[in-house]
Formats: C-alpha cells, sequence, structure tokens
C-alpha cells in the first residue's frame, strides 16, 4: 500500500513542475489531455460533544455525556482515462477513526473499477468494488461536498452489512440519454459473517440472513432539466455553491430476493425468508441567487424501505461510546435504518460574500430533517440538524458546526422516551 501511495503522488507532482498554480494534480499522457491521470485528497476532521443514550458505557464505565476528536473521513482518489475506451477509478483510506478504534488502521480500498466506453455519452459499462449503486440520489455522496456535516447515510441502506461501507462487488452500465441520467447494476452481496455491523441471529423480528445471498439489484434514474451533472463517477454533490443551475427529478429502487429472515413464531420456530425492496423518489434544486454569490440548495426525499417483518438498525456515526439500555443502542445511536416510510428535506442558503469581506470566505447556514414512520415503533423517528459552514475557499476549506437532535425510543414501549443533542465542529480539506 506504501508503495501504490508513492506511486500515485510522484506522477501527480510532474505537472506542478511545471505550473505554479495547478488546478488539480493531474498527468497528461496526451497532448490535449484526453488522457490522463488525476489524484484527489479530502480529509474531515471531527470535534464532537455528545449527550449519551441511556445506559452508555465506555470500557464498562458509565459515560452520560462525551467528547471526542475523530477521522470522520481520509480519503485518495487515483482516476483518469488511459484511453479513448477506458477508465480507471480508484479510492482508498479510512473512515471513523476515534480515540476508541483500533490503532494503526490500515488504509484499505473503497473503490476499485474498470469501465468500458461503449459510446461516449449514452452507455458507458464497468465492474469492480464500485458505489454505483441505486436507490437515492445520496447512497452515492460525494462526500467533499456534502451540504451538511453529514450525508443522509438512511440512503447507505445496506452500509457494512452485505457490503463494505456501501461498496459492492458490481458490474454496472450507466450513461446520458438527452436528458436522462441513468445507473443499472447487478451486485454480488458480501457475506453478512464479515459485517463490522451487529446482525442478530435468527428471532421474531426480520434481519439480514445468513444464508448464502442471492443477487441485487438497483437502478437510479434522473432527469435533469437544467445543468448536466456529471457521471465520470458514481457520487453526486451535495451543493454547487452556485457554480452551476441544476433542477432535477430522480427515482430508484433496490431489490435483493431472500436477503432477510426471521422465524414466523417463537415457539415452532419455523423460518421465513423475505425479499429486501427499498424505493425512493427525491428531487435536488442549486441555483445561484442575485450577483453577489449567493446560492440556494434544496434537496426533499420520500422512500419506501422493506427490510422484512419489523427490521430496525440503530447507527451512531464513528459512535465515542457503546452498551445503551434503550432499544437505540449507546453513544450517539438512533433507529436509522427500518421497515416503514421515511422522508427527508434538506435546505442551505450561502449569504452574500461581502458580509466577511473580500478574503473572508461565505457563510453557508444550513438545516435538514429526517422523519420516518417505522412498522416496528410506536411512535414517529424525528432527527433534525441546523448548522452553518464557514467556506473559507469553497470545499476545499471550510468548517461546519452542527446541532443535531434526535429520539432515543424505549426498549420496552418502543416509543420516543427522551431526546438528546450532539454538537459537531467539522474541519474539511479537500484538494
Amino acid at each position: 500500500m506504501r508503495n501504490i501511495i508513492f506511486i500515485a503522488l510522484a506522477v501527480c507532482s510532474i505537472p506542478t513542475l511545471a505550473q505554479t498554480t495547478p488546478k488539480d494534480l493531474r498527468f497528461k499522457f496526451n497532448e490535449d489531455g484526453s488522457h490522463y491521470l488525476k489524484a484527489t485528497f479530502t480529509g474531515q476532521v471531527w470535534m464532537r460533544y455528545n449527550e449519551s443514550n441511556p445506559g452508555t458505557t465506555v470500557n464498562g464505565f458509565a459515560k452520560p455525556e462525551t467528547y471526542d476528536i475523530g477521522l470522520r473521513r481520509v480519503r485518495s482518489q487515483v482516476f483518469g482515462k488511459i484511453s479513448d475506451k477506458v477508465f480507471l477509478y480508484t479510492q482508498f483510506g479510512i473512515n471513523n477513526f476515534g480515540y476508541n478504534s483500533s490503532r494503526k488502521p490500515g488504509l484499505f480500498f473503497h473503490d476499485v473499477v474498470a469501465e468500458y466506453y461503449v459510446t461516449p455519452r449514452a452507455l458507458q459499462i464497468g465492474a469492480g468494488l464500485t458505489a454505483w449503486t441505486g436507490f437515492a440520489r445520496y447512497s452515492s455522496p460525494a462526500v467533499a461536498s456534502i451540504l451538511a456535516y453529514d450525508a443522509p447515510l438512511y440512503q447507505q441502506s445496506t452500509n457494512d452489512v452485505n457490503d463494505q461501507f456501501l461498496r459492492k462487488l458490481s458490474i454496472y452500465a450507466k450513461g446520458k440519454i438527452g436528458k436522462l441520467d441513468y445507473r443499472l447494476i447487478l451486485s454480488d452481496p458480501m457475506l453478512i459473517d464479515g459485517s463490522v455491523t451487529t446482525v442478530k441471529p435468527i428471532n421474531v423480528h426480520s434481519d439480514f440472513s445468513y444464508k448464502p445471498a442471492k443477487v441485487q439489484t438497483s437502478a437510479y434514474l434522473v432527469y435533469q432539466f437544467l445543468d448536466e451533472e456529471s457521471n465520470l463517477t458514481p457520487y453526486m454533490a451535495g451543493t454547487y455553491l452556485g457554480k452551476k443551475k441544476v433542477f432535477n427529478i430522480g427515482a430508484g429502487f433496490q431489490y435483493q430476493e431472500s436477503a432477510m429472515w426471521h422465524y414466523g413464531d417463537a415457539v415452532t420456530k419455523d423460518t421465513i425468508m423475505s425479499d429486501l425492496l427499498n424505493l425512493s423518489a427525491d428531487v435536488f434544486y442549486d441555483h445561484p441567487i442575485g450577483r453577489k454569490g449567493s446560492s440556494l440548495t434544496l434537496y426533499a426525499a420520500a422512500s419506501h424501505t422493506d427490510y422484512g417483518k419489523n427490521y430496525i438498525r440503530s447507527n451512531g456515526v464513528m459512535n465515542p461510546a457503546s452498551g445503551g439500555t434503550s432499544l437505540s443502542g449507546g453513544g450517539s445511536a438512533f433507529a436509522m435504518y427500518g421497515t416503514g416510510y421515511i422522508y427527508f428535506a434538506q435546505a442551505g442558503f450561502i449569504l452574500p460574500g461581502s458580509i466577511l469581506g473580500e478574503k473572508g470566505g461565505q457563510l453557508q447556514p444550513y438545516a435538514d430533517a429526517t422523519f420516518a414512520r417505522y412498522d416496528r415503533l410506536k411512535s414517529d423517528m424525528l432527527m433534525w440538524d441546523a448548522g452553518v459552514n464557514w467556506l473559507i475557499e469553497g470545499h476545499r476549506s471550510k468548517i461546519s458546526l452542527n446541532y443535531q437532535n434526535r429520539p432515543v425510543f424505549d426498549a420496552t414501549s418502543l416509543k420516543e422516551g427522551s431526546r438528546k443533542g450532539m454538537v459537531v465542529l467539522q474541519f474539511q480539506i479537500a484538494i
């Protein structure tokens, strides 16, 4: 792995010798630059305060609140067109490294993809470990351009259960036909045994089956009314900071036969298999406003997620603690995934640049909310965030301050018993 990083940096340093202000780290294989290799780097550091869920512990000691610093994401990409017909994409790095993580985490590949251009625009076919997937816009988020401090992770529906941080071993077809952008995917799910997420033994509530998995299919289609978005990689931007005029309507699905199982009866313990089926429709709008660098970003999604009878999975991103006596679990976890209906809305607005002076950057306040009606819970789930981005130099350098308010569900009544808060200060650098 050390050699791979050295080679990538060495290759990408070549063009910088000839340019005093390079726009990116790129090596050209031909004179017009159509054959190239490019490298990027993104780092996100979190500084956080969290009100712990009931019963939270750290090393067996009660911890009603936590303060921590962590590396949310550290990513490098190396990709490019190596001929007119062939595109190579790789991404490697680490995620979620905090004080309670294993020491010296190894870099691992998030993506390794080979893609063949059947036509320059209408059809490309690829295969590998990839984030090309359905069923919604942020099933594959572009992490450096996320509007809020993090993406709506419920759209990464099988994250680290039968995939690797949303990436799957897949073959896919994608392209643009007129204003329609499409992606169609066949995936080979990973074994549940290797999951870093706890998958409970079969019980009366649905969970992922330990049986060898069947093929997973997914798709996402989006009609682009205004400016086109790039589909060079699967990752979709959270905000263009007013650099584009985008209005899209999308829809998608994700399906896997007999992905889930549960006991039909706690006494006879007859096994019932059920399919995984997720459906979503969404709308994305990003547009400059006025003449002083202001812009508006809006996103909304409505999803039906079916993981089988009464499925619920709680998740706490880079969770600073464990334990927990509630249904939500310990630390910062909440009911992120479940069988039912989920609605998400997000809005952000860049204030005029003159507020902070000519070189002071820009402020982008934002807010989002996730509302879910899960079959298993006796009350609705509402989680919301509010925050502000200080865009020091766009997405290349920004600081985000976010407050999250989440519900905690009682393990017996299955109703919301209390609410907890979390404050995150994130510093992002991206080149």
